[in-house]
């Protein structure tokens, strides 16, 4: 699989890991950056990893910084990425089950490598619920993901 991975100087130490890890475990990686002893502005390597994701370029992401907020919050800028912020394992299964994420984001101040690599990797083994069903429930509610319904009149309801 083809992972891009990106941080804030926050998260240096903890991509690093990370990207060796995912290399070992058989994926193809791009770092996006930063290099280490540079301090750097997290909005600006979520939106490059966003846009990675968005082409095509890259299947999954991986976005950090020191509390993973700040970061997945730009990447979740861009309408054809859904990034998930979480912490433990069930988070990150279900992100990829019900909303279809394509992106996780992490904390490195808040979570250990071990937490970091359970969390990855079990995001990256669980499938989306719906894939193949273009009229499935899941499936219903991620496509509203790009096209928010700003007007009262777009909300649905459904029995």
């Amino acid at each position: 699989m083809r992972i891009a991975i990106a941080s804030d100087h926050a998260a240096i130490e903890l991509k690093a890991e990370l990207a060796e890890w995912l290399v070992n475990e058989g994926h193809d990686v791009a770092d996006l950056g930063p290099e280490p002893g540079v301090s750097v502005d997290y909005p600006d390597y979520g939106y490059r990893l966003a846009e990675i994701i968005a082409e095509g370029t890259a299947e999954f992401g991986v976005a950090l910084c020191g509390s993973g907020i700040g970061i997945s919050i730009s990447v979740n800028r861009h309408p054809d990425v859904r990034c998930a912020l979480v912490s433990e394992p069930l988070s990150a299964a279900l992100a990829r089950e019900h909303n279809d994420a394509n992106c996780i984001a992490l904390g490195a101040r808040l979570i250990g490598i071990e937490m970091a690599k359970a969390c990855v990797a079990t995001f990256l083994d669980t499938e989306f619920a719906d894939a193949g069903d273009p009229h499935g429930r899941h499936q219903r509610r991620v496509g509203k993901l790009s096209r928010p319904p700003f007007l009262s009149d777009r909300i649905e309801t459904h029995q």
